[in-house]
C-alpha cells in the first residue's frame, strides 16, 4: 500500500493549529518534560536526514532499517515516535512486539520512491514478466519500499537489499535465478549490478506506466537485470555538471555519492556508499581533507558542523533537503509526545496487518541470513 492509499483508506489526524503559534523555546522544554516523565517507555528513532531540531531529541540515529532493528531490540519501550519516513515506521512495526506502539509524528512524510511501486503495479508488471521469461526470476526490493512490495518479494523468494549490502544480497540471487527484479530504484540496482561485472546491455528497464520492458541493443532473453523505474528524488539531482565544477574549481577535492545517484554521476564520483559509508569516511578522513558530497542536505550540513577541520560542500549547492522527511518538525514531534502523555495513545499510529508483516519479515530474515 502506498502512502497515498494509507492516506484515503485512514482518517489521517492533521496537527491541531495552537501547535503552530507555540514559541520554540516551550516546545523544546515541553518535549523535555515529556521524555523525563516517560523515561525507557518512550523511544525516539531519528533519520540521519532529519532536522536538526528533530534528531536533537531522538535517542537513536542511524539509516532506517538499523533504527527498526534497534527499536526492535528495546524491549522497554512502549511507545516509538518514529521521526522518519512511512516505510521506515512500518518496518519498525513489523519488526517490534504487539505490546509496543510506533507513530509517525505527521502521515505526510512519506517517500517517493517508495510511492513508485505499488503493490498493483508490481503483481501487473510479475504476471507479464514471469509469461515472458518463466521460471527464471527472483525479485529484490530496496528496504526503501512499501510493506506490501517487501510482501510481495518475500512471497516470490526474493530478499530485501539496503545500500551497504546490495551487492551480497545480489550475487546471492544470481544463486537461485538466472534473472533479478529490482524494485523500486532503478540506479541503485544498477549501479550494484554493474559493480558485479554485468554490463548495461543487459539490463532493462520496467516501465509500470506503460506496461513495457525498456531497453537497446541486447536480445530479451540476454538480459539478466530488470529494473523497476524509479528513482529516489534528492539524489537524482546530482548532475555531471555538478561534477564538472568541482573538477574544474576544486581538482583536488574528492566526490563522495551515495549509491542512488544516476550511473553517470557514480562512476565519475571518486567513491560512492551508502550513508553509513558516508559518514565513516568523512570521520576518517584526514583533517585538511576537501570533500563534495552527493547526498541529502541536512547530512551533508550535519557533517559540516561536526567536522570544521575539513572543508565539506554539497555535491549541488542549490540543493535542498529531501521535503516529505522534513515534514516532521517540532510542532508535530511536540503533538505526537503531547497525545501519548495525555491520552495514553498517540495520533497517526501504524499498524501492517499480520499477513503483510509475515511475508514482508520473511524478506528481511532472507537479507539478514545472507548480509
Amino acid at each position: 500500500m502506498s502512502l497515498l492509499d494509507v492516506l484515503k483508506t485512514n482518517s489521517m489526524v492533521m496537527i491541531p493549529e495552537r501547535y503552530k503559534q507555540i514559541p520554540e523555546e516551550k516546545m523544546i522544554a515541553r518535549i523535555k518534560e515529556i521524555k523525563k516523565e516517560f523515561g525507557e517507555r518512550l523511544l525516539i528513532p531519528g533519520h540521519h536526514y532529519q532536522k536538526d531540531e528533530v534528531i536533537q531529541f531522538a535517542d537513536l540515529t542511524g539509516d532506517s532499517l538499523q533504527l527498526s532493528q534497534e527499536s526492535a531490540k528495546n524491549r522497554k519501550a512502549e511507545h516509538i515516535v518514529f521521526c522518519g519516513v512511512h516505510f521506515m515506521a512500518e518496518t519498525a512495526d513489523m519488526l517490534t512486539g504487539d505490546d509496543q506502539k510506533v507513530y509517525l509524528p505527521d502521515m505526510r512524510a512519506g517517500c517517493s520512491m517508495a510511492d513508485m511501486a505499488d503493490i498493483q503495479q508490481t503483481e501487473r508488471a510479475w504476471e507479464h514478466l514471469t509469461s515472458q521469461f518463466g521460471d527464471t526470476i527472483i525479485p529484490l526490493t530496496y528496504v526503501n519500499s512499501t510493506a506490501a512490495i517487501k510482501a510481495f518479494v518475500g512471497k516470490h523468494g526474493g530478499a530485501t537489499v539496503t545500500s551497504s549490502n546490495a551487492k551480497e544480497i545480489v550475487k546471492w540471487a544470481f544463486q537461485q535465478k538466472q534473472r533479478i527484479l529490482f524494485l523500486p530504484d532503478q540506479h541503485l540496482g544498477r549501479n550494484t549490478a554493474y559493480d558485479l561485472g554485468i554490463p548495461l546491455d543487459q539490463m532493462a528497464v520496467w516501465n509500470p506506466i506503460s506496461d513495457e520492458l525498456e531497453y537497446e541493443g541486447s536480445k530479451l532473453m540476454d538480459l539478466k537485470v530488470l529494473l523497476w523505474k524509479g528513482h529516489c528524488s534528492v539524489h537524482e539531482k546530482f548532475t555531471m555538471k555538478n561534477i564538472e565544477h568541482i573538477r574544474k574549481t576544486k581538482p583536488d577535492m574528492a566526490i563522495l555519492v551515495h549509491p542512488e545517484c544516476t550511473h553517470e554521476v557514480v562512476i565519475h564520483s571518486d567513491f560512492a556508499g551508502s550513508t553509513k559509508y558516508i559518514i565513516d569516511k568523512i570521520e576518517n578522513a584526514p583533517s585538511g581533507s576537501q570533500w563534495a558530497i552527493g547526498t541529502e542536505m541536512n547530512l551533508v550540513n550535519r557533517l559540516i558542523q561536526q567536522h570544521p577541520d575539513k572543508e565539506i560542500v554539497s555535491l549541488n549547492p542549490f540543493m535542498c533537503p529531501c521535503l516529505t522527511m522534513n515534514r516532521i518538525d517540532l510542532a508535530h514531534l511536540l503533538w505526537s509526545l503531547e497525545e501519548i502523555a495525555e491520552n495514553g495513545a498517540g495520533v497517526n499510529q501504524i499498524k501492517v496487518p499480520k499477513e503483510v508483516t509475515r511475508d514482508a519479515v520473511t524478506a528481511l530474515n532472507r537479507m539478514l541470513v545472507v548480509g
